[in-house]
């Protein structure tokens, strides 16, 4: 069906399998999975498809994968199976965004029939989202790297020329920078989105079994080895792997690793027989692997395989103009998963927002957009630091200007470019009001909502 596909989670055998086969019977595509684990792997921003999953299983159950895929693409349509206990749960993850429920036992055309809802549901949105982009207003990569300063825009383009191709990724920048987000774009913006994308934290694999998590074993390949058992480098297969915090990964498995970059196949502990591999590797790194290597921690040529392509994200501190427009939407996210009403932020708060320096970075800030939405405080509001200004001797009337077109587009977003609001809560007459937005390039389109009109 075009590429549409339905992702099939239960931890019920029989029901999983005789699921499938009756979606399959009806003409849909599916993959199905025992475990909400590895559902994750495959559905992304930008999937087509739906997710259908029993809400009550061991490990991750439905509802937490709901909310992880969320996180990914909040319009990703998810279908909840429940017991008879479990309907009032399911009603309440009706209103945290499942698209809809069916309760067991049920009829296999009542499934195929919300399971076709979905699909269409699902081709509308994103089919909407490319007419939005061909239209100049913010397409699936906007949304997911959101600002308007020029690093982001120059990001945002390298992504789109680089997504497509199949060419190894460098990605480097500061701790919750959005290094993880830009790798999960490059991936859903290639021919390998509908494919496994499997993460590896560096840092968290554990030294005794580092080499069996990666390349998988055989039986008997070492004490309780029982059985054998794919590495996550062969469950990727026609993938993408992001290799997270690489620095971390101990010299001797990165010369293994280099030849599998290299070569292009994985060997299992235990075995001889080369295994080909077809996947792309995304790494990331907090810091510049030039000096690791200086150190003698990272492998020169390891890196020289990886560095083909080098990604730099952008801190906040080097991208001030978009912290309010940034925060809003946090604020936004916030809102939805906190179930709280939606709030509006004074001009000041946005002001004062953009003027610190942030050095936990996105990260940083949406807990801040959760401790607002929770009416907790912000508590640097009332006494922004000195050190974080970072403008050092500059002149007092670049100042002037880079603070009050600061609060001018604080204003503009915090009243969706709504004008009115916008000069009198500034004391300024509509003309004055134009006159400065014209001075420092601020277009009112850029602040309303995409389904706005002009007065």
């Amino acid at each position: 069906m075009s590429g549409e596909k339905i992702i099939l989670v239960d931890d019920e055998n029989e029901l999983r399998h005789s699921t499938a086969q009756a979606l399959e019977l009806a003409g849909f595509e599916v993959i199905d999975f025992a475990s909400a684990e590895q559902a994750t792997h495959f559905a992304g921003f930008g999937f087509k498809g739906i997710v259908i999953t029993d809400i009550r299983m061991p490990g991750l159950d439905g509802l937490t994968l709901m909310n992880r895929l969320h996180e990914l693409d909040r319009d990703i349509p998810v279908v909840l199976i429940t017991g008879h206990g479990d309907v009032q749960l399911a009603v309440r993850a009706m209103r945290e965004g499942a698209y809809d429920f069916i309760e067991k036992p049920f009829v296999t055309s009542q499934l195929t029939e919300i399971a076709a809802r979905a699909l269409e549901y699902r081709k509308l949105v994103l089919e909407n989202r490319v007419l939005r982009a061909a239209a100049g207003q913010s397409d699936d990569l906007e949304q997911r790297l959101l600002g308007r300063s020029n690093p982001m825009v120059e990001l945002r383009r390298k992504l789109r020329t680089i997504g497509p191709t199949d060419t190894d990724v460098l990605i480097v920048g500061a701790t919750g920078s959005g290094k993880e987000v830009t790798a999960r774009a490059l991936h859903d913006l290639s021919h390998r989105s509908s494919k496994p994308y499997i993460a590896i934290n560096c840092a968290a694999l554990p030294a005794n079994l580092i080499e069996s998590e990666l390349f998988g074993h055989e039986v008997g390949a070492f004490p309780g080895a029982m059985r054998a058992r794919f590495g996550k480098f062969e469950l990727a297969q026609g993938g993408t792997i992001l290799l997270d915090e690489i620095g971390s990964m101990p010299m001797d498995v990165q010369g293994k690793l280099l030849r599998v970059i290299q070569e292009r196949t994985i060997t299992r502990l235990g075995s001889n027989d080369g295994l080909p591999l077809d996947v792309r590797f995304i790494a990331t790194s907090k810091t510049p692997l030039e000096a690791d290597v200086a150190a003698g921690t990272f492998r020169a040529d390891l890196l020289y395989r990886l560095n083909v392509i080098t990604l730099e994200i952008p801190p906040l501190s080097e991208r001030r103009e978009d912290i309010p427009l940034l925060f809003m939407q946090l604020l936004t996210e916030a809102a939805a998963r906190y179930r709280r009403e939606p709030t509006t932020v004074p001009p000041q708060v946005l002001t004062a927002l953009s003027e610190r320096h942030w050095p936990g970075n996105v990260r940083e800030l949406r807990n801040a957009a959760d401790r607002y939405i929770l009416d907790l405080g912000l508590p640097f509001i009332e006494t922004v630091s000195e050190s974080d200004d970072t403008e050092g001797d500059s002149r007092l009337a670049d100042r002037v200007a880079d603070f009050e077109r600061g609060v001018i587009e604080s204003a503009l977003i915090a009243h969706a470019g709504s004008l009115k609001p916008v000069y009198e809560s500034l004391g300024l007459s509509r003309k004055s009001l134009y006159e400065k937005m014209q001075k420092y390039g601020l277009e009112r389109g850029r602040y309303l909502p995409s389904e706005a009109e002009a007065d």
